[in-house]
């Protein structure tokens, strides 16, 4: 008998782990995933906050048809003036405060903190580099060496030196930054720890810490950026501007593109001694930041980052009231539905995804899930994803 897809996945594509989700999805559109046989599921975490615009939108796909007619990959990165670079790049200056105008394209967030970390110790001539527990920055191993996971990180020691980590919200620490500190990495809210929001004053406590001695401040805005928390970035809600902004996931539009922004008095310090500082084939693809640019365009113009805290607040609303919930954190709509335990959880998770709902809990944070669809959600699908999301909380709860 001829393998069916399913059994194709398993056998020649690398797992991650033994229990993938296993749905089989033949298109999406808006915040829907078809799959062959009539199923169908809300999507309510966007592939990780990276359908922000909804999938199959229309303006991100012809913008990718356009620039595939026009041409595709032409020479490793920053030789070649390639227009959707160039305007992708002119448009993130104009939006960005801070003198935050140059951009390097790389092909994904991991990638874009492996750069920023490299920049940092570059243009300081230090190498400690400072970041938080319960941080996720990536998996390369750059980027690992500042994850703030153990369990994720031991497997694969020795990783880079000279690294510390600091308490997430903890003023206190603060003070172990010294002139020897290259960087503070930091997502301004955790994602992967579960949706925690800084405490008021600390990223500007954190901000002037490292104004004091020097230190670049990078900002991981994977998850929050292109409009998910009702700004562009959740750092313009704080009044706290970094040295350096990583950006991934949403900032594609669904295709793979990431970047690292910095001044350019930051930036040009990769050009020389040595030059190629920092180099990539395929970062900044033409056909990447074609779709990018016109996701970011569509969102601004339908003013999707205007609309995610009343849509936010809405699902917060309807949700907040069942006797199992037992916190909800959230900005606009990227928010951690807690519960009691991780075994609770589990079973709430996995009875949505089977009744037609695709959430999924927090890597360093099992007692919750995650509620992230895309910004072009509806108050109808968000009243009847609420509705499923109460009825598989229901069933968890019964089902112990």
């Amino acid at each position: 008998m001829k393998p069916n897809l399913r059994q194709l996945f398993l056998e020649h594509v690398g797992q991650t782990s033994d229990y993938p989700i296993m749905l089989e999805v033949e298109r999406a559109e808006g915040v829907w995933l078809y799959g062959p046989n009539g199923q169908k599921w809300i999507d309510l975490i966007s592939g990780v906050s990276v359908s922000a615009v909804g999938h199959g939108n229309p303006d991100v796909i012809d913008a990718i048809c356009r620039q595939a007619h026009s041409h595709l990959h032409l020479m490793v990165y920053g030789e070649v003036i390639q227009s959707p670079q160039v305007r992708y790049a002119q448009r993130m200056a104009e939006l960005l405060p801070g003198g935050l105008d140059s951009v390097y394209f790389v092909n994904s967030g991991s990638e874009a903190v492996e750069g920023a970390l490299k920049l940092a110790k570059r243009y300081t001539g230090r190498t400690e580099m400072i970041s938080f527990h319960n941080a996720y920055h990536g998996s390369t191993h750059g980027s690992l060496s500042v994850m703030g996971g153990e369990e994720y990180r031991n497997s694969y020691r020795p990783l880079l030196p000279d690294v510390r980590q600091l308490r997430f919200n903890c003023f206190e620490d603060l003070s172990q930054i010294s002139t020897r500190t290259a960087c503070v990495i930091i997502e301004p809210i955790q994602g992967e720890g579960g949706i925690m929001l800084p405490a008021p004053g600390f990223l500007q406590a954190l901000r002037d810490r490292c104004s004091q001695t020097g230190t670049l401040l990078i900002f991981d805005e994977i998850q929050t950026g292109l409009g998910r928390t009702g700004t562009l970035y959740y750092f313009q809600q704080q009044g706290v501007i970094p040295d350096v902004l990583c950006t991934a996931k949403a900032f594609g539009g669904g295709m793979p593109l990431g970047a690292f922004i910095a001044p350019r008095a930051i930036m040009d310090c990769l050009k020389t001694n040595p030059v190629l500082g920092h180099i990539t084939t395929f970062g900044g693809h033409p056909v990447c930041c074609a779709a990018g640019l016109a996701a970011l365009e569509f969102t601004l113009r339908e003013g999707l980052m205007d609309q995610t805290e009343a849509k936010g607040a809405l699902y917060e609303q309807l949700l907040s009231a069942h006797p199992a919930v037992r916190q909800i954190r959230r900005a606009g709509l990227l928010m951690a539905v807690e519960f009691e335990d991780s075994a609770l959880c589990a079973r709430i998770v996995n009875r949505a995804v089977q009744t037609g709902l695709l959430t999924e809990w927090f890597l360093f944070h099992d007692t919750a899930l995650r509620v992230a669809p895309p910004l072009t959600i509806t108050r109808e699908e968000i009243e009847r994803s609420s509705h499923m999301l109460l009825e598989a909380i229901d069933w968890g709860t019964q089902h112990r």
